[in-house]
């Protein structure tokens, strides 16, 4: 159960990516009668994506891993411990307020290429590859729960599985958001433009605060396999 807790808390802190809720966040901006087939595509493409690439880093992490595990034994937790500390404390060093200029120049970027694609399917499906494509060299919170996994020794269908709720979880936020949209119309509008407004200012800052929320959680599952932390 605290596995699968941490892997929520790590599947919504993806949903807060540029590809999974700014992205759709500018679709359900536009002007006009709102049709949620694009923005289903969308984040079904982006999801699958994510899935795939989850599940071959998976294949090969996996084996390695546990292979690694098993020769370390309790110093493996421990390097565990110690990368979690670590990307923790180099979380405070990214400072979101020393980088607005380059998230401000980010948002304009993202909003200029929703606003070519929103109009084809297929462009939407492109621009889902895009973002996940741009974002997979920074996914800190999906690589953190592919290494949680790792460790587990599940089967590769048991590991498919859960990945696939993961990516489900991921896009789930971005989901409600368009239910919102569709039942409440205009009214919403407000909650979206403050989404919208927030991402423009802090989506590059924002890697520092993710990469302390992956360092805990890394950190937690080191103290829990080791021990730390039962005094009995």
């Amino acid at each position: 159960m605290t596995l699968l807790l941490s892997l929520a808390v790590l599947a919504l802190l993806d949903s807060t990516s540029i590809g999974t809720l700014f992205v759709p966040v500018l679709l359900l901006l536009r002007p006009g009668r709102l049709s949620a087939a694009p923005l289903v595509g969308y984040l079904a493409t982006i999801a699958v994506f994510y899935l795939a690439l989850g599940f071959v880093i998976a294949l090969g992490a996996g084996p390695l891993l546990e292979g690694v595990a098993s020769s370390l034994g309790e110093t493996g937790y421990w390097l565990e411990l110690a990368a979690g500390v670590l990307l923790f404390g180099l979380s405070f060093r990214l400072d979101p307020k020393r980088r607005p200029d380059d998230s401000q120049q980010q948002g304009r970027k993202w909003t200029e290429r929703v606003h070519k694609a929103a109009s084809s399917p297929r462009s939407l499906v492109v621009l889902a590859l895009t973002a996940g494509l741009l974002e997979a060299a920074t996914m800190f919170p999906y690589l953190g729960a592919i290494a949680l996994l790792a460790g587990t020794g599940y089967s590769l269908a048991t590991t498919a599985a859960v990945l696939a709720g993961y990516c489900l979880v991921m896009v789930l936020p971005a989901l409600a958001l368009l239910v919102l949209r569709r039942t409440l119309s205009d009214r919403v509008t407000p909650l979206l433009t403050r989404v919208n407004g927030w991402f423009a200012k802090h989506a590059v800052g924002a890697t520092g605060w993710i990469l302390g929320i992956v360092g805990f959680f890394l950190a937690a599952d080191a103290v829990t396999q080791l021990g730390l932390l039962n005094f009995d």
